[in-house]
């Protein structure tokens, strides 16, 4: 059996082994593919692994020993999966291997931004504290987070574990969802979406991209929140309104935002968030910790192994 891997450096750029997958057929591994590479390489694979690199309609017509597609994240956008299903083509993801880490996150950035810690390690490296006055220094708001509202825009694996957390920092924890009231913990309660970004000191994006979440944060969402609220998306991007989101945050409508996606990754150099005011953005790192790629790479094996077995597990085109 033909195994091609077309991206495989962002999964493991050399610190994972891929020899549990290699033992399972003859294995290329390329790091990155370019568009107009992907047939090349591909040709005569029985099974594709992909992480960002897009397989439409036209590369598996072109792929006649095409039968598994295995994605290298959990969300599968990359995949014409409809296509796939018609012509019988296996396509799997892999759940839940990040969770904890986007969780951990959620709270690096809510963190940074409610303590000011990047800012004030800056400022104590160019000797603001040597200098000081006084036995400490703060120059800007400081959150505490007892007590405070955090909204949840999903309450999957990832959104229901961030709320864990934020019950331990002794939060009142709020979730768009569609659970019952008798489906949730006490300390997990039911709110409408206007009502989450009307009341919430914390907005916190966990929901899936689709028609309906496109841009669901915007301008007339983003009015409706706190002067001094703080809107975090460890999610997608185009859940965003990248330009709205910049607005407010120049304007003060909102006090910060932390994110980790953005709508077109890496970003273009004029990228609205890139300058705003307040914007703290990582790239795109949430799910990346060694032990999460660990379990990425663990799972990819085994629904390798569960296709071979005449058993897929994980498919996302039944």
């Amino acid at each position: 059996m033909k195994i091609v891997v077309l991206d495989g450096f962002a999964a493991n750029p050399g610190d994972l082994s891929w020899e549990g997958i290699k033992a399972l057929g003859e294995c290329t591994i390329y790091d990155r593919t370019a568009p107009e590479e992907v047939l090349e390489r591909a040709a005569g694979a029985e099974v594709l692994l992909t992480n960002k690199v897009i397989i439409n309609a036209d590369h598996m017509a072109a792929l006649p020993e095409l039968k598994y597609i295995g994605v290298l994240a959990t969300g599968y956008n990359v995949v014409d999966t409809a296509a796939a299903k018609e012509r019988g083509i296996i396509v799997t993801n892999i759940p839940s291997y990040s969770t904890a880490s986007v969780a951990q996150m959620v709270f690096a950035h809510i963190l940074n931004i409610t303590q000011q810690v990047q800012h004030h390690s800056e400022e104590v490296h160019k000797g603001r504290w040597t200098n000081s006055k006084d036995f400490c220094f703060w120059d800007t708001p400081l959150m505490e987070l007892r007590e405070k509202k955090i909204g949840l825009v999903g309450l999957g694996n990832t959104g229901y574990t961030t709320a864990r957390v934020a019950i331990g920092f002794g939060m009142q924890v709020y979730a768009l969802t569609s659970k019952s009231h008798f489906q949730l913990p006490p300390e997990i309660k039911k709110m409408d979406l206007d009502q989450l970004f009307s009341e919430c000191d914390i907005i916190s994006l966990h929901c899936p991209l689709t028609p309906e979440t496109h841009e669901m944060v915007n301008a007339r969402r983003l009015a409706m929140m706190k002067p001094t609220a703080i809107l975090i998306n460890t999610g997608r991007g185009p859940l965003v309104n990248e330009q709205d989101l910049a607005d407010a945050l120049n304007s003060g409508k909102i006090y910060a935002a932390g994110v980790d996606v953005l709508s077109t990754e890496p970003p273009r150099a004029d990228n609205p968030l890139l300058t705003a005011k307040n914007c703290y953005i990582t790239p795109h790192i949430a799910w990346a910790t060694l032990e999460a790629r660990e379990r990425l790479m663990n799972i990819a094996t085994s629904n390798i192994q569960a296709y071979i077995a005449g058993t897929p597990e994980n498919v996302v085109n039944k």
